[in-house]
């Protein structure tokens, strides 16, 4: 189906202000010019001197962690005494300080005037300007001069953009998402149409003018009608997931839940081999002591995504796989969990099942995989003292062990169901065409009063209230807010992909950023935010404006923001469309880089946690004002608030230590560099100025930001990996995840091949922004 924009309410467009960074931003209309008039002098010399001065001052640094890097708590300081080495780790506030520290580098021109040739003339373009500006600020001295003692004070309105932008924070409480939340817990039990139904209901409610709700049939992998068992034939004892015995009776409502949706089915026996996290080195280990074909793999959740562990475990002949979480590594461990083995969208059509065997119409891997307990792990390892202590004894098999016989039976089934999704639009007003969307879901892992689903929806309803109050009040976005409730997501992020996919050739050309409101509060750890390169400084500067730990008058740690591949419906965007994405949580940080991925899993949440986890809700509250500035960002900045340079910085980032880097590979990173940093400086910048701007050539701005991160899209990289690569496996270890893969699994790809993919999207990144720059620059030579 079509995305469809819906007719909406009229009204001034929204812009709001960057509060880190001073941006001229557009007029508000023909009613504001008579406000206006007695600022006029005010205002030309507030501009002349951000042109003037801010060229010969290094601006303040908001530090914070760049994608895959160790979070380090640092205040702001100043970036004068900054070491220019150290450029690649450290993003600026503001394109432009970003665009001075490089010129402090002593062979940033010569690198630049052999990728630029044009840059003589914008040189003396740009000194030519200084001069002409310099006698202006002095005849705006004079008349300035002029007017500092007149008795009426110059009166600054405030901007109406901004009133907005309170307006809609404010009607955010803490009060109301716990309501909504009441609301939506109500429906656990309900069946998904009736969910739905409510939900659509409530938006139109809201006032939203067009709320669509769309159908897609996708098969769905569920328990079977018996327990999956794991037997020792060394004891012929049964043992549930859990770890109780099969012949005691058992009471727990989250046993049924601990499968692998999509695993194969049946039953096998084999021994019990123990490979830890399973990652290449450790496979090579293994297999160099014992044969693996058939064998049943006990393998630790984490450090790399499951599904490409999977496959290297398919790759070398395992016939099964049991999953656990170490202690060691999260403190819930002990508990059964669920996966699923879907990596996205409905896995099978109806006419792929009828032509296919009844044992494999619902299986996404030859493996038997099965999720089980810490406790089941140590009988299994005959290591019971192990997974605690301090410090903590990680799990492992000892050397004098003898491994386990086993019979492990899957008795999942699969069935044709309807998966649905809610889809509402708060149409723009200067751009339509444009759509910033936002996500969350109105289904979970676990049923009844376990389902977590609420708080994403009522947090995204909350803010749909917020701004729909406003439109009533004449307000209206200037690009479409398309608000989404997703269906199917644990199953495999079912509902987003299928929507994706049938609208995607739309998505392609019009969507300009995912906001996700996937899982807002997980923990009650720190803030965080994972978002594409190019949306890093957003999140940054939005994160901090609304950190906690200042407001309660604690010290105040930089952001914590970062790029790491994450479970949820923004994939799809991310992923497949190369969409730029943003998500704000609470979350625990991982301590370790073991403990990475074990998002995948799904633990049943613990009732006393979900009453004490944030019970006033203000953390609910915090995450929907941060994410509602966001949204209004994307919606309402006359240029998008993206930065090519932190893409350029991210790719040297992720290449400085890469021991497959090439002077080539270096190179073309290196030239990206120097034409983002000049795009943003020369480009971007002016364009922030009502007086330069021009409502075309935003447009035609605003789409090479948008296609930029499209050109880091490969063709079928390893299962379980990002198609965009600027996503990461790792904080620590910043590298190209295809690179690490062709390095240490040769028979995947070569490391030619990887190279020659990595040089060739930076290299079409490059020339998109050289497009860009030649693009303004020609149209800059056009005769007035």
């Amino acid at each position: 189906m079509a995305v469809s924009v819906p007719a909406g309410c009229r009204g001034s467009h929204c812009c709001i202000t960057d509060m880190a960074y001073r941006k001229v931003r557009a007029g508000h209309g023909s009613h504001r010019v008579r406000d206006l008039e007695n600022e006029e002098l005010h205002t030309a010399s507030l501009e002349l001197e951000w042109d003037m001065e801010k060229e010969l001052e290094e601006p303040g640094l908001d530090r914070f962690q760049l994608e895959c890097m160790e979070h380090q708590p640092v205040s702001s300081s100043s970036g004068g005494g900054m070491d220019p080495d150290l450029e690649p780790i450290q993003p600026s506030v503001s394109p432009h300080g970003r665009f001075e520290r490089l010129q402090e580098d002593p062979n940033y021109v010569s690198r630049f005037s052999r990728s630029v040739p044009k840059g003589q003339r914008r040189n003396g373009t740009c000194l030519a300007k200084y001069l002409l500006a310099g006698v202006g600020v002095f005849a705006l001295g004079l008349l300035i001069g002029r007017y500092a003692f007149s008795k009426e004070q110059v009166k600054v309105e405030p901007s109406a953009d901004t009133d907005v932008l309170e307006k809609i924070v404010q009607g955010i409480t803490a009060e109301k998402i716990q309501a909504l939340q009441r609301d939506f817990d109500s429906l656990s039990d309900l069946t998904e149409e009736s969910k739905v139904r409510y939900i659509a209901q409530r938006w139109e409610e809201l006032g939203l003018k067009d709320v669509q709700v769309t159908n897609h049939s996708a098969l769905l992998s569920y328990p079977g009608p018996a327990l999956s068992t794991i037997t020792d034939l060394s004891s012929n004892q049964c043992y549930l997931p859990s770890g109780v015995r099969c012949d005691q009776p058992f009471t727990s409502t989250t046993e049924p839940f601990a499968f692998a949706a999509y695993s194969a089915v049946g039953n096998l026996v084999a021994e019990v081999v123990d490979i830890q996290y399973g990652n290449p080195g450790d496979l090579r280990r293994v297999q160099a002591s014992a044969n693996v074909t058939n064998k049943i793999a006990l393998l630790k959740l984490g450090q790399s995504p499951l599904l490409y562990k999977l496959s290297l475990l398919a790759e070398v002949g395992f016939g099964g796989c049991l999953l656990y979480v170490d202690p060691c590594d999260a403190p819930f461990g002990n508990k059964t969990f669920g996966v699923t083995l879907n990596p996205g969208g409905n896995p099978f059509f109806r006419e792929d099942a009828s032509t296919a065997g009844r044992d494999s119409r619902h299986n996404l891997t030859s493996l038997l995989v099965q999720p089980i307990s810490a406790s089941l792990v140590k009988m299994l390892l005959s290591a019971p003292a192990m997974g605690q202590g301090r410090p903590c004894v990680p799990m492992a098999m000892p050397s004098a062990s003898a491994r386990k016989l086993i019979n492990l039976t899957i008795e999942n089934q699969a069935s044709f169901k309807t998966v649905h999704n809610v889809i509402g639009y708060l149409k723009g007003k200067t751009n339509p065409d444009r759509y910033v969307l936002v996500g969350s879901r109105h289904g979970s892992w676990y049923k009844g009063a376990l389902a977590d689903w609420g708080k994403g929806s009522a947090v995204m309803t909350q803010i749909i209230a917020s701004m729909t109050a406003q439109t009533r009040a004449g307000w209206q976005p200037d690009r479409t807010i398309v608000f989404c409730s997703w269906g199917g997501t644990s199953l495999g992020n079912i509902g987003s992909f299928e929507w994706g996919k049938e609208n995607a050739v739309v998505l392609q050309s019009r969507a300009v950023a995912y906001v996700s409101l996937h899982n807002p509060v997980r923990a009650s750890g720190s803030l965080q935010a994972i978002a594409s390169p190019s949306l890093q400084q957003l999140a940054a500067e939005t994160q901090k404006r609304h950190s906690m730990s200042c407001s309660r008058g604690g010290g105040c740690p930089g952001p914590n923001v970062s790029s790491l591949q994450t479970p949820g419906d923004s994939s799809f965007f991310s992923s497949q469309l190369a969409v730029p994405t943003v998500e704000f949580t609470y979350s625990e940080f991982p301590k370790t880089e073991r403990a990475f991925f074990l998002t995948e899993a799904f633990f049943p949440p613990e009732s006393l946690l979900r009453e004490t986890l944030d019970p006033a809700f203000k953390l609910h509250e915090t995450i929907a004002k941060i994410t509602a500035e966001a949204i209004l960002r994307l919606a309402t900045d006359p240029v998008l608030p993206f930065y090519p340079l932190d893409i350029a910085l991210d790719v040297q980032n992720k290449l400085k230590d890469d021991p497959l880097s090439r002077p080539d590979l270096l190179n073309v990173a290196a030239s990206l560099r120097d034409n983002s940093a000049f795009f943003q400086s020369e480009v971007m910048r002016p364009a922030n100025d009502p007086k330069e701007r021009d409502p075309a050539h935003v447009r035609m701005l605003n789409d090479v930001l948008r296609d930029l991160e499209k050109s880091f899209l490969i063709p079928n990289p390893p299962l379980g990996f990002y198609r965009n690569i600027l996503y990461c496996l790792s904080r620590q270890t910043p590298r190209f995840s295809i690179l690490k893969d062709a390095l240490e699994v040769p028979w995947h790809s070569s490391i030619n091949q990887s190279l020659t993919l990595v040089t060739s999207a930076i290299s079409s990144a490059d020339k998109l922004v050289e497009s860009g720059l030649n693009l303004f620059e020609n149209e800059n030579d056009i005769p007035q």
